[in-house]
Formats: structure tokens, C-alpha cells, sequence
């Protein structure tokens, strides 16, 4: 008999021990001095199509972006590329586009480029487990690449730039693709919340919706205020169903977030950004049709940024130059990379808890088939330059929609001095 209680002990006291041991590890994982990031990308949303800005009449009904938003900072200057790969393609580089060459949608990223979670990684002795959950767009249409190659610890998504049908689309993971039914927005979320319920170490969540990309769609009716709509046609107004898809969006990043521990989350610094602008068939005034996606006025590469969470103590908005690059060299000194520059990306970091100032100048640039054009600001001034030599000057303090292009009329001595400025730093950072 006193075997049979020495056995008990014996079990008991390994069982409390490893309960302990587990809850040891627990809090050692949400608590942790390193932060988890969560970096949020939504898909050709510009600043009339989310709240916190004067832009646009019509506003979805977004309760846990306005959070992240609201708990954090807002940045007024931010600058992105007019489409979705070279936006992208800056981000994960540290890189302009002309050095890549992924200067439009659909160009391709060399895997020989040292992407930011491989970055991280080495130079933090693989302190993070990393994956990019969503819209990949960065391989062209070769579906045959696995992004990752690149470095990412997990891949699993939408590998082209866009679906035909929210609700019957092609899914890559892990290299292998097969078809999706379940809505897009839905499925990306439940693979970024699966893998991050995985991870016992801190873990870089990189999580890019396809929405509100097109095609115009119903999504499921629990996820949006936009009341019953019919099947969309082409004859149909649009916006009602472009506000429902970041509705849906937004319901389910609150989904994510609702199922994070709260201590997990409280070691969690969040980002969201717009990747480029509205598209034109949904865009409100006060840009013109010509001004948003797809275009290097403020109405396409003006985007919204927002950031909260882990960290971040300042709230508001802060009016810095950012570019799409910045997010490079931020993300790493989040991660604990001590370099705060890095390529073409500088980190702002500092401004999540102190006001600084970042950069003078910010940069932007396109080519495709038929344009190539490149743009730089001071934040006061903006000049655009055509490969076909045309130019546009632009003052942002009295016309901050690009309605008045001043070279069309006498400079004054002053805007020909900045003008002159703004010639000479964008042929040093384009040389």
C-alpha cells in the first residue's frame, strides 16, 4: 500500500510540475519583452474609404481599424507606390522601386533580395517565427515560386494580384495550391490566427487582405452594415459593396484580435496600412478619377497608416514624410535590429513614443508599358516629372489635391528655389 501512495506522490508532483512548466511557458510567451508584430495591409484603400480622414462623404463602418487607430498614431504623410506589387515589394526590401525593378503590378521580386523576416531573423538570432498570410504579388504569374524561399518561416495565400470570385479562388500553402470556397477575408484570418496559436516564440504576422480589391461582391451578411444588397452587376452603383467588403474586413480583424490572449496582445504592436489608392470606379471626391490607384497623385500614394499596441505611447496624428520603404528598417528596430537605416528605408520608430522628424524629402515613382514618371515632397511642395518631360508643381499647404499645377504660370522666386531643391534630391536618390 505505501507503493501505491509513493506512486501518487511521484505522478502528482509531475503533473504540478509540469503545469507549472507550461504555464511558465505561457508566460514567458505572452509577456515577453519582445514585442509581436502584427502588420496589417489592406488592398486599394485609399483615404476616402476610411474614417480619421476629411477625404471622401461615404465611410464604412470599421469599429476595430478606428481602434487601432484611435489607441495609436495616425500618419498624415504617408507615401506608398500607385499599385499593389511595388508597394509591397518596398516594404519587404527596405528598397525604391527602380532598384528592384518592381515598379508596377505584376513585375517580379528577385529571390536573391534579402526580404525584412529573413533580415530580422539574422540579425536577431532568429528571435521570430515569421509568415505572410493573404495577397502575396510579388513573383509576376509564376505560380511555381514558393515566397518562402524568400525566408519566411510560413507562406500561405493568394499568390497573384487578384481573385475572380471572393468565394472560389486559387490557395497556395506551403508550395502547393488547390481551390478555396471559403471567402477570402474569412480564410485569410483563420490561417493567420492558426499559425499565431502555434508559435511559442514571438512571431511576426505579416496578414495582406485582398480586400476591398475587385471584384464587387456580396460578402457574408454577419460581417457588413450595408444591409441586404443583391448580386452584383455592372449596372449596380458600386461603393455600396466596396464598403461592405472592408466591413467584412474589419470583422474579421476583430475576429483575430478577439481570440489573442489579452497579455499576448498587450505584447503586440499592430499596423495597418492602405497599400495604394481607391479604385477609380469608387473614388470620391476630393480626388478626381484620374488621381487615385494607379496614379502618383496624392490620391494614390497617399495612404493611410496607422499604428498601436506594444510600445506605442504617443497618440493622434503625426504629420511625418513616411514612405512604404520606412516600413523595412521600423519593423526591424521594433524586432530589435539596432540599425535604423538600411537601403532606402529609415526607421520611425522614435515617433511611437517622442516627436522627431524622419525625413526632408519623401519619394515615389512609376513605369509601366506606356508611362514612367517619378515624384518627390518636402511635404509643402510636390514635383512630378514625366519620362516625356512633362512636369507638375504642386504647392500641398493651399492645394493639397493637385488642382492648380504652378509651372503652368511664373514661379515666384521662392517655389523656383524649392523647385530647384527638389530637382537636385531627386537626382540623388535616382542616381
Amino acid at each position: 500500500m505505501k507503493y501505491t501512495y509513493l506512486i501518487v506522490f511521484v505522478l502528482t508532483f509531475l503533473a504540478c510540475n509540469q503545469s507549472k512548466t507550461n504555464k511558465d511557458t505561457l508566460i514567458s510567451k505572452t509577456t515577453s519583452s519582445t514585442p509581436n508584430i502584427l502588420f496589417l495591409i489592406a488592398d486599394d484603400m485609399g483615404k476616402d474609404a476610411i474614417g480619421g480622414f476629411s477625404e471622401g462623404h461615404i465611410k464604412p463602418k470599421t469599429p476595430h481599424i478606428d481602434s487601432i487607430r484611435q489607441s495609436g498614431l495616425s500618419f498624415s504623410n504617408f507615401w506608398t507606390y500607385p499599385t499593389c506589387s511595388p508597394t509591397r515589394a518596398s516594404m519587404i526590401t527596405g528598397k525604391y522601386g527602380y532598384r528592384t525593378n518592381v515598379r508596377w503590378a505584376n513585375q517580379v521580386l528577385d529571390p536573391s533580395e534579402l526580404i525584412l523576416q529573413k533580415y530580422i531573423n539574422t540579425n536577431t538570432n532568429n528571435k521570430y517565427a515569421t509568415a505572410v498570410v493573404g495577397k502575396w504579388h510579388l513573383s509576376g504569374f509564376d505560380t511555381t515560386t514558393n515566397p518562402e524561399n524568400f525566408g519566411l518561416d510560413y507562406y500561405a495565400g493568394l499568390f497573384n494580384g487578384s481573385v475572380k470570385d471572393y468565394y472560389n479562388w486559387p490557395l497556395t500553402e506551403d508550395g502547393i495550391s488547390k481551390t478555396s470556397t471559403e471567402y477570402t477575408t474569412t480564410k485569410f484570418t483563420n490561417l493567420a490566427t492558426n499559425w499565431i496559436q502555434q508559435q511559442d516564440k514571438p512571431w511576426f504576422m505579416w496578414l495582406a487582405y485582398n480586400a476591398p480589391h475587385t471584384p464587387f461582391h456580396v460578402p457574408p451578411s454577419i460581417m457588413h452594415n450595408q444591409g441586404p444588397l443583391p448580386e452584383y452587376t455592372n449596372q449596380l452603383d458600386p461603393t455600396p459593396y466596396f464598403m461592405a467588403s472592408i466591413e467584412a474586413m474589419d470583422y474579421q480583424i476583430g475576429q483575430l484580435l478577439d481570440q489573442l490572449p489579452k497579455a499576448e496582445r498587450d505584447n503586440t504592436v499592430i499596423i495597418f496600412i492602405g497599400d495604394n489608392g481607391t479604385e477609380p470606379d469608387v473614388a470620391q471626391a476630393p480626388y478626381g478619377s484620374n488621381q487615385v490607384k494607379r496614379s502618383i497623385y496624392q490620391g494614390g500614394i497617399n495612404m493611410p497608416l496607422f499604428v498601436s499596441g506594444k510600445g506605442v505611447t504617443r497618440t493622434g496624428i503625426d504629420t511625418n514624410l513616411i514612405t512604404s520603404s520606412d516600413i523595412f528598417a521600423t519593423l526591424s528596430e521594433v524586432a530589435g535590429v539596432t540599425t535604423t537605416e538600411i537601403n532606402d528605408s529609415k526607421s520611425f520608430n522614435s515617433l511611437f513614443t517622442k516627436e522627431d522628424r524622419i525625413r526632408k524629402y519623401q519619394y515615389s515613382e512609376m513605369k509601366n508599358n506606356t508611362k514612367d514618371a517619378w515624384t518627390i515632397s518636402n511635404g509643402a511642395y510636390k514635383l512630378l516629372i514625366f519620362a516625356n518631360g512633362t512636369e507638375e508643381f504642386y504647392n500641398l499647404e493651399v492645394d493639397p489635391y493637385e488642382k492648380k499645377n504652378l509651372v503652368l504660370q511664373t514661379l515666384t522666386y521662392d517655389q523656383e528655389y524649392v523647385k530647384t531643391q527638389l530637382e537636385e534630391e531627386l537626382f540623388t536618390i535616382r542616381q
